[in-house]
């Protein structure tokens, strides 16, 4: 078959912290609070699935089992090709989520499967006076953090930064952090679902129970020398430019603006991940074009080829280094 665009049905996650945001992008929610739409998802604990063409109905574990090493490329195929290498995610905070930290790949304790997590974000929206936490305050050890872990003041420990849309933030394995309330932010990671939580505001989870805490795996990985994230401003993208804000092992990832056309090839060593920030237009391939809007995260095959953005558009786009 001809390769394509792929547009997913998203699998939506009830968060205690979550909210009904992601309706703005027209996304069909269950009932509840929902924190996470898994947009581009291969994994036990959630698959996406096929919305439009040819393909459509098949999950992405499936595209993988039947094109994998053609519409993924060839750093995967040459690589541990067991799923999907990334998860695309959105995040509606309407409350704060938990300060959290994940491994890398290397950790004795992770789940059997799993991999690390690396991961970055790029703020879609944020109300006034919005924060993230991001990183220990400097001179915070194991010993430190463990003691204010212990007399609940690990708040003290933490570094918070204010946040506008447009932000973007790189977050390695072993970097404290915290998407704070009233943001709305694209994730892009490693494909990993392992998240250890260090303080979660004492409050129930959707259950009516405390949420689960992992104060001594936190404590092993934990990068108190520094993880090397990095953050950066974005808004002087001039049209047509692609701005790279972050690079990883696991990932590239760039934001680009389109004011009236914007060419993109794919190559036969990697897939593309397309997501659409802002602005409306088309996406054309040699044999189609299908409008898009924000919220839209597309997976352009490999060996997809040659393609254009036309209309006025913020996008990001994510590949294998």
């Amino acid at each position: 078959m001809k390769p394509y665009p792929l547009l997913f049905k998203p699998d939506m996650k009830q968060r205690v912290w979550g909210g009904r945001a992601l309706e703005r992008f027209g996304l069909e929610l269950p009932e509840g609070p929902i924190g996470e739409g898994w947009m581009i998802a291969d994994h036990p604990n959630g698959t996406s699935t096929v919305i439009n063409g040819e393909l459509a109905g098949l999950g992405l574990d499936e595209i993988r089992e039947r094109y994998g090493a053609a519409f993924f490329g060839s750093k995967w195929a040459s690589g541990d090709n067991g799923r999907f290498p990334l998860l695309v995610k959105l995040l509606d905070c309407n409350d704060d989520l938990s300060v959290q930290v994940h491994p890398g790949d290397g950790y004795a304790g992770l789940p059997p499967g799993e991999r690390g997590k690396t991961e970055m974000w790029y703020v879609l929206e944020a109300k006034p006076g919005a924060k993230i936490i991001y990183g220990l305050k400097p001179g915070v050890d194991r010993a430190r953090l463990s003691a204010a872990i212990a007399e609940n003041r690990i708040m003290e420990c933490l570094e918070e930064v204010d946040v506008e849309a447009g932000d973007s933030f790189y977050i390695p394995a072993g970097t404290v952090h915290a998407l704070r309330a009233g943001v709305l932010v694209a994730e892009i990671q490693q494909n990993s679902d392992t998240t250890y939580r260090l303080y979660d505001y004492d409050r129930p989870g959707l259950d009516g129970k405390p949420r689960e805490l992992h104060i001594e795996d936190s404590l092993n990985v934990i990068a108190y020398e520094g993880s090397g994230a990095t953050r950066m401003k974005t808004g002087n993208v001039s049209p047509g430019e692609w701005l790279t804000l972050a690079v990883s092992p696991y990932f590239k990832v760039e934001k680009g603006v389109v004011a009236g056309q914007m060419r993109l090839r794919t190559t036969r060593d990697t897939f593309t991940v397309l997501v659409v920030c802002a602005g409306e237009g088309k996406l054309h391939w040699e044999d189609g074009a299908i409008d898009v809007r924000p919220g839209n995260c597309f997976l352009l095959p490999a060996n997809l080829g040659e393609c254009r953005l036309e209309g006025h558009l913020t996008v990001l786009g994510a590949y294998l280094p």
